[in-house]
């Protein structure tokens, strides 16, 4: 079990987008506050169930590569998630790699390299979670309004992350030999609400046609190129600003679509052509520069039908989870149960 005692990971580089995530602020959007959070929660949640976390617990989520930490105080278990490796340097000097998908103890002065996530979006979690104070409910970053991750700041190095030790007398970690998966396929929305302001032509093109994402994406948005959608006028192209969530895509006057994600603001002055259903918002973090997608329409209860076949999915892959020691360690409890001796001899002199 986790000890009460206080971890703490020193971040000596933060790496690119690399910020401090949970499941958002929920309930503060009518006071202009995004929701934010993380980009793909089961992947996050993933992570935090390797590290034996209840769920929705603060985690790192990476972005990009370059970021370095070093366990200031431990020891601290973590668990990386998504296509990405890890440089464990231990306080010896041995230096091995960690892969994804399964749970490693890091003790005082260790440090982890982390590396590309190669599909644009990566998870690290640590026993307990992550320690920031909270605002509004949550501590997830959010730049742009000083609401996260560390002093409302990016991470820069020197800043130290508070977390709990890992106290526990017993040393088996946790793995699972299936990688949590997205299935494939295209990007599903409902439409509107201002599909009325598109030719029938554009709505047409936009579910057929294949789109591109753009360099221009963060964590508030993603622009996507393809042939322009046409609106029914100029006029059509703006709309009195109104209320805009994760997964609605605006399009603006020249006609290429803005797929709105965690960060985004919450009014916007452009149509709306349809709404990326929950289900699927996970997909778009993993949507890197040059990666093709499509569209397809469904109903609400198709939508509906699809978060729980999710969840469904993700209760399946918790269940793939198993312990085990890793090098170095003997397993005392098969040592013991185990029939050493099959028979005793008589030796007489």
């Amino acid at each position: 079990m986790n000890g009460a005692s206080t971890g703490m990971m020193e971040v000596v580089q933060p790496g690119i987008g690399t910020t401090v995530q949970d499941r958002g602020r929920a309930g503060h959007r009518h006071e202009g506050i995004p929701l934010s959070g993380w980009l793909d929660a089961p992947l996050a949640e993933a992570a935090n169930a390797l590290v034996g976390n209840a769920g929705g617990e603060a985690v790192l989520e990476l972005r990009g590569m370059g970021t370095e930490l070093r366990i200031a105080s431990g020891p601290v278990r973590v668990a990386l998630t998504g296509a990405i490796t890890a440089t464990w340097l231990s306080q010896d000097g041995k230096q091995t790699t960690l892969p994804a998908w399964q749970s490693a103890t890091l003790q005082t002065g260790d440090r982890l390299t982390l590396g590309l996530a190669e599909t644009g979006c990566a998870y690290l979690a640590v026993a307990s979670g992550l320690q920031l104070p909270t605002q509004l409910g949550s501590r997830s970053s959010y730049w742009r309004a000083g609401l996260e991750g560390l002093q409302g700041r990016a991470l820069r190095p020197g800043d130290l992350l508070p977390c709990s030790t890992w106290t526990t007398s017993d040393f088996r970690e946790w793995r699972s030999p299936a990688p949590w998966v997205h299935p494939a396929g295209p990007i599903r929305v409902m439409w509107g609400p201002q599909q009325d302001h598109f030719t029938p032509e554009s709505l047409t093109r936009f579910e057929n046609d294949t789109w591109e994402a753009t360099v221009e994406q963060d964590r508030m948005g993603l622009r996507l190129r393809g042939t322009a959608l046409a609106h029914v006028n100029a006029a059509a192209a703006d709309i009195v600003s109104d209320a805009v969530t994760p997964g609605a895509i605006q399009v603006p006057a020249n006609g290429q679509p803005i797929v709105l994600l965690a960060d985004s603001q919450t009014v916007g002055g452009y149509p709306k052509i349809a709404t990326v259903i929950q289900a699927d918002l996970p997909k778009l973090a993993h949507l890197k520069p040059g990666s093709q997608l499509r569209f397809q329409s469904v109903t609400g209860a198709q939508a509906r039908q699809a978060l729980q076949d999710q969840r469904d999915a993700w209760m399946q892959w918790l269940t793939t989870r198993e312990s085990f020691l890793p090098p170095g360690f003997m397993d005392e409890q098969a040592l013991y149960s185990s029939n050493l001796v099959s028979g005793m001899l008589r030796a007489e002199l």
